[in-house]
């Protein structure tokens, strides 16, 4: 880009130090160093303007915003790997390229999520917050703070992707016996690896497992996929984790379901309408039957640094005249 004009790029949110003084010293960055959500005139001045637009998953890129946006706008280079919040067909029709930013939270969202596994049936939140009460803790009991084994146990995997698969090699290293439902079977050297089970029944694979881990991307076809019906297939002693997105489990139908004692527990770093939680969900946390996390799943310094120099590289390729490796397409109807 020596010798031209830098683009303008307006950057929605707060991003690491290293990643907005690379961003300053390549482009023209406008940046948001408050790190508050942008409401929606100040998006609208901002695909009015930009060269580039680099949202999150806070911001709502749909097509009444698109409609906006001035002549310009030519890339929406996305901090993040799920587009759900991005109307890719409409920036497509208006010759909007739209990139995100895959692979490089894999592991660290399968960390979490197994974090989760051990968390929710060991009951380490509730463990935890006993030692932070004065006297309340009377000492070592055989009967006091028992939890579930992990060992031994199923787990079924909805959405065996790269964190599917990556939560998959952790959960066999505790033991843990491994199936999975998915849109394809995975390669026969990943089953074997993994010693893995395919149930080409969501619903089948449901009503046998211990644990059930969200994996999948968020779609159309997968909002409330766990639905109220496939939630009451499970058995009463089963956990669901989600570090995916919060409304590929439908919230309300999981919270009667431990709220009635028809499932154990949950572990959530997602949410159906974050960033608000729901109260009876915040309830079932103080009482143990939940842990909540505030979408941490992909919250690594290393993550999110790479994931900047992900959005730089498809910004400067795009600049340079090439296709930019992350470019997303519009789904096929």
């Amino acid at each position: 880009m020596t010798g031209r004009k830098k683009p303008l790029v307006v950057i929605t949110r707060k991003l690491p130090d290293q990643v907005e003084t690379r961003m300053r010293e390549l482009f023209d960055a406008r940046l948001n160093v408050d790190d508050r959500r942008l409401a929606q005139p100040e998006l609208v001045a901002a695909v009015k303007e930009a060269d580039v637009l680099v949202p999150t998953i806070t911001d709502r890129i749909d097509a009444a915003l698109l409609a906006q946006a001035g002549e310009r706008l030519k890339l929406i280079a996305n901090y993040g790997n799920g587009v759900e919040h991005i109307d890719v067909a409409a920036a497509a029709e208006r010759g909007i390229t739209v990139t995100n930013t895959p692979n490089v939270l894999n592991e660290d969202t399968a960390d979490m999520t197994m974090a989760l596994i051990l968390a929710v049936p060991r009951r380490l939140v509730e463990g935890a917050e006993v030692l932070k009460q004065d006297g309340k803790w009377a000492g070592w009991s055989p009967t006091w703070m028992l939890g579930r084994r992990i060992w031994g146990k199923r787990l079924g995997i909805v959405g065996m992707g790269r964190i599917g698969t990556a939560v998959a090699r952790r959960a066999k290293a505790f033991g843990i016996s491994i199936h999975y439902h998915n849109r394809r079977r995975v390669a026969p050297m990943i089953e074997d690896e993994l010693e893995a089970t395919y149930w080409d029944s969501l619903d089948q694979m449901l009503a046998r497992m211990d644990v059930i881990s969200v994996n999948c991307p968020s779609t159309p076809a997968t909002f409330h996929l766990l639905s109220a019906r496939r939630l009451a297939l499970m058995q009463p002693s089963a956990y669901i984790v989600n570090t995916a997105r919060g409304d590929i489990v439908d919230e309300d139908a999981l919270i009667h379901m431990i709220e009635e004692g028809k499932l154990a527990g949950a572990g959530l770093d997602v949410f159906e309408h974050e960033p608000a939680v729901n109260k009876k969900l915040l309830k079932l946390a103080a009482k143990g039957n939940v842990v909540l996390l505030p979408h941490m799943g992909s919250a690594t310094m290393e993550g999110r640094i790479d994931m900047g120099e992900k959005v730089i590289i498809n910004i400067r390729t795009f600049f340079d005249g090439h296709r930019p490796p992350d470019r997303v397409l519009p789904r096929r109807v």
